[in-house]
């Protein structure tokens, strides 16, 4: 397992980080084997958790805080978690409020079973609440010893620009990285949030590399595949694929001939393509079952030839998102009632 600096901060993490959104009844509700998921990850090199309270309703942080129970391995591991979306029915358990934010990371604490977190990261914009209180309330929990950092996560450039410049105008903290949604498939971040994050020294984390699935192999000519989470919240709903999605599975179909002529899984291309980036710190996989970990683990060491990186320009370019809802943010302009005169 290679190791990168996360940003400015000093802190080393490793190239693949262990995403746990898949542990717990949103993906994998057997603790013990999701714990046992987590320490073969550690085994295999990993030093980067990222979870979050929404994931399961906390029962990620709890499984997580179970893996890490022993203090030795605590202090091995970059923790991080986030805040920001609705838990439970009180209307204030939500958003980036001062209010919230405080509350919500003692929660975390005790769910995860530790006295800090490494890294608190708040899940997305909030419009109605200024970014000021957002920042000095994180400022005053790494000040208290709550948390060592705090980044965001989905936010888009222009806002990432303005926390950095309210942090500097106010004495304030800032946000050491960004967790953005990126991979083959949904390449838009190219364009704005990454070139931002390097002008700003913030480190790279991006979530769905394997874009929810579409890049595991499992979207190949004559292959039925199990539903993926992504497939089963549709199903819930009771929507049909969207133009975007099916314009994903016939990219996907492209890009598992591309790796195979190259000699890789589609999981390997994949996750070396995101950590090609020079913008990237750390790609965060999500497996669900011990089988999908292994599969991913060696992604790390992996390099992809210009010839490769070229071709796959060829069936996604540079700065494209497939899909429009891959972009994990719909802007508050957008909405009905905001555009309404």
């Amino acid at each position: 397992m290679k190791f990168r600096t996360l940003g400015r901060t000093g802190m080393e993490v490793s190239e693949l980080c262990l995403g746990a959104m898949m542990f717990g009844v949103w993906g994998n509700p057997d603790h013990d084997d999701s714990v046992r998921i987590i320490r073969r990850a550690l085994d295999g090199g990993i030093n980067f958790i990222d979870t979050a309270d929404v994931y399961s309703a906390g029962e990620s942080e709890k499984i997580v805080g179970k893996a890490l129970a022993d203090g030795k391995v605590r202090r091995d591991v970059v923790l991080a978690t986030k805040a920001h979306g609705q838990m439970g029915t009180d209307r204030n358990a939500r958003g980036n409020s001062r209010r919230w934010i405080t509350a919500e990371v003692e929660n975390s604490l005790r769910r995860l079973g530790t006295d800090y977190i490494d890294l608190y990261q708040i899940h997305r914009p909030d419009p109605t609440c200024d970014i000021e209180e957002t920042l000095s309330a994180l400022t005053d929990l790494v000040r208290a010893g709550k948390i060592r950092y705090f980044g965001s996560s989905t936010f888009p450039a222009h806002e990432i620009v303005e926390a950095q410049w309210v942090s500097d105008r106010r004495g304030l903290g800032r946000f050491v990285c960004e967790q953005p949604p990126y991979s083959i498939l949904a390449r838009g971040i190219e364009r704005d949030v990454l070139p931002v994050a390097q002008k700003y020294g913030m480190g790279v984390i991006p979530w769905s590399p394997l874009n929810g699935g579409f890049l595991s192999g499992r979207y190949r000519t004559g292959v039925t595949p199990e539903p993926s989470h992504r497939d089963r919240l549709r199903a819930a709903r009771g929507a049909a694929e969207s133009p975007g999605e099916q314009t994903k599975r016939e990219a996907a179909e492209l890009l598992g001939d591309l790796a195979e002529k190259f000699g890789l899984t589609v999981v390997d291309m994949a996750l070396a393509f995101v950590l090609d980036h020079p913008a990237v710190t750390a790609a965060i996989i999500g497996p669900r079952t011990m089988e999908q970990l292994e599969s991913q683990l060696a992604a790390s060491e992996v390099d992809l030839p210009a010839e490769l990186l070229d071709a796959i320009d060829a069936i996604v370019p540079p700065g494209v998102d497939l899909d429009p809802g891959d972009a994990g943010w719909d802007p508050p302009s957008l909405l009905a009632e905001n555009r309404r005169r």
